[in-house]
């Protein structure tokens, strides 16, 4: 497995801010690995129905986590207000997979991760294509390149508190 280098929150055209909750840190006294994983989905789930691509109830497409992962390089604990970014990797035909990181106080991500969805219709559960909404409001966060203190632009800047 390669070595990452912990990202930038330059590199996210999402940023969120989330605050930790008391039952988030575990024994050691630090944000037990699984929250990582909660907030990831947490940040997507919400820019998804921010965006009018996911009704969770009624929609006819839905996603599918069909692959996750996640590298840690510094501790996050309760209390403590955390900014999670998010962007686009890369947009299939029926698949989006995403970028996540967590910053404490850093510039550079205490942690980072992805999460593939697959998306499928919610009554057969079979793959279908990204919807045109879906694919134009992703592109919006989209970055290819992961090199920290990059210039470009974001036609989805913003940053807000879930």
């Amino acid at each position: 497995m390669a070595h990452q280098t912990p990202l930038h929150r330059n590199d996210f055209p999402v940023l969120m801010n989330v605050q930790t909750r008391w039952s988030d840190n575990d024994v050691y006294g630090h944000l037990n690995n699984t929250v990582h994983y909660k907030l990831f989905d947490t940040v997507l789930n919400l820019w998804l129905i921010e965006n009018r691509l996911l009704d969770p109830a009624h929609s006819d497409v839905i996603a599918l986590v069909v692959e996750t992962g996640c590298t840690f390089f510094a501790e996050l604990a309760y209390p403590q207000q955390i900014v999670a970014g998010m962007r686009t990797e890369r947009i299939g035909r029926t698949s989006i997979t995403y970028r996540f990181a967590l910053f404490g106080k850093a510039d550079q991500a205490a942690a980072q991760g992805y999460l593939t969805h697959v998306l499928v219709d919610r009554a057969s559960r079979k793959p279908r294509a990204i919807p045109e909404p879906w694919a134009a409001a992703l592109q919006t966060i989209q970055r290819l390149e992961t090199k920290s203190g990059s210039d470009g632009t974001w036609a989805g800047d913003r940053i807000h508190d879930t």
